[in-house]
């Protein structure tokens, strides 16, 4: 009893104090108010501790509260927005990753770059060094080479990781792009940057490119049931996939889709994924490590699952890619003889393409308006010769491509917009 009382008395001197002065203060305040007027009453009760009664319960003690207060508040939107770019590649791919890199190229963009640890030392050295010395990638800083080689095996869980891995390295580094764009050393841009710019200047910032069907097909007894294992995700030299027994049953917990691996991924999204605060993400992750092509697969099904993003989804991944009826693992080379339904298509890329094929330079001098392996021509290009300095980055000269682009993206986004369900 002696303990209660003395924790009584400690909380109602305070309070006692607190009266007595608030009365005086009151009191005189009528007749002077010249010597206290309000806001100096205020300053004065504010020197006194409150004694709080109530046991409230502290909001940081939940992590979703912490992860709320630690992370920035979103930038501002210019009216430009910005691209943050993978381009990944494997051995032997040194040249067409940087002609890729080169074309697509712009100052306003986010560059990671990655050779995988499949790639020769020399190759990723030689990159490291071309990147480093280019004086245009030194002046603006803004392509950033993975170093520490990832093991990326083609269809399995290795290649979703680098991805990730990718987009980490971009949000860790910068806080102010928009989309997130993977691609391999084996695509190559059918519009130029100020086209891609420029079409995407009028689009909702939360637009997730994604091709995605949940019709699995034949993709439900060969893909999603077997169970499989990438040894890229323990041992250090390449070897493909193999399976393992028994296979799985279709999960109940989740609607699987399946679709392109190439897209173009809204910020947000990418915070989505890496962050993963209702922990969809992670468990979907651990799903597809033992999933056949889940390159092809895990985006999609998080994106679909995810009612806060299911709505943003554009049913396209703004690629030209030509395909066998039914599919097969990998699309035909494409070659001179596929130009026209390239730029009939209104992509803004395609894919693959052998390095050095002629198609390449009939892009470059038709598509590009690019020579001799340079940047392709911008708004920003400055110096002579042109593109050899950094002018203004956000002036933009968008030329037919974006007029195919736009013709494409509209279609896309009108069909979505009349759609009872983008994820389907």
């Amino acid at each position: 009893m002696g303990s209660l009382n003395i924790e009584k008395k400690t909380c109602a001197n305070p309070l006692v104090i607190i009266l007595l002065v608030c009365i005086f203060l009151l009191g005189i305040s009528f007749n002077m108010s010249l010597i206290f007027p309000f806001y100096t009453i205020n300053s004065i009760l504010s020197i006194f501790p409150s004694c709080d009664m109530t046991n409230n319960q502290d909001s940081s003690y939940f992590v979703e509260a912490k992860i709320k207060q630690l992370a920035p508040s979103p930038p501002v939107n210019p009216s430009i927005p910005r691209f943050a770019y993978l381009i990944s590649g494997s051995k032997g791919d040194l040249e067409k990753l940087w002609s890729s890199l080169r074309a697509l190229y712009h100052p306003w963009n986010y560059y990671v770059i990655h050779l995988d640890l499949e790639s020769h030392v020399q190759e990723r050295l030689e990159l490291g060094l071309r990147v480093e010395k280019d004086p245009i990638f030194s002046q603006v800083g803004n392509v950033h080479m993975i170093t520490k080689a990832n093991m990326v095996t083609y269809r399995g869980p290795t290649m979703v990781a680098n991805t990730l891995h990718a987009c980490a390295i971009l949000l860790e580094k910068h806080k102010d792009w928009d989309w997130f764009i993977n691609l391999s050393a084996s695509d190559y841009p059918l519009v130029t940057q100020d086209d891609l710019l420029y079409t995407f200047s009028d689009l909702k910032r939360d637009l997730n490119f994604i091709e995605h069907t949940s019709e699995l097909g034949w993709k439900e007894t060969g893909r999603a049931m077997p169970l499989i294992i990438d040894p890229g995700l323990y041992k250090t030299t390449k070897s493909d996939i193999f399976w393992v027994t028994p296979r799985r049953s279709v999960p109940t917990a989740f609607k699987l889709f399946t679709g392109s691996a190439w897209m173009i991924l809204s910020r947000a999204f990418v915070e989505y994924c890496i962050w993963g605060w209702d922990n969809l993400p992670r468990n979907l992750l651990l799903y597809y490590s033992n999933f056949v092509s889940s390159p092809e697969g895990y985006f999609q099904t998080v994106v679909c699952n995810a009612q806060e993003f299911s709505s943003t989804v554009i049913n396209h991944d703004l690629h030209y890619i030509s395909w066998d009826v039914p599919p097969k693992q990998h699309p035909h080379t494409l070659s001179l003889n596929d130009t026209a339904k390239m730029v009939a298509s209104g992509a803004a890329f395609a894919r693959k393409f052998m390095n050095d094929d002629p198609v390449l330079d009939k892009i470059d001098m038709e598509l590009l308006n690019r020579s001799n392996d340079s940047f392709t021509p911008g708004g920003w290009c400055a110096g002579n010769p042109p593109c050899s300095k950094v002018g203004n980055p956000t002036k933009l000269r968008p030329g037919p491509g974006a007029q195919r682009l736009r013709r494409l993206i509209g279609r896309l986004v009108l069909s979505a917009k009349f759609s009872q369900n983008q994820c389907n």
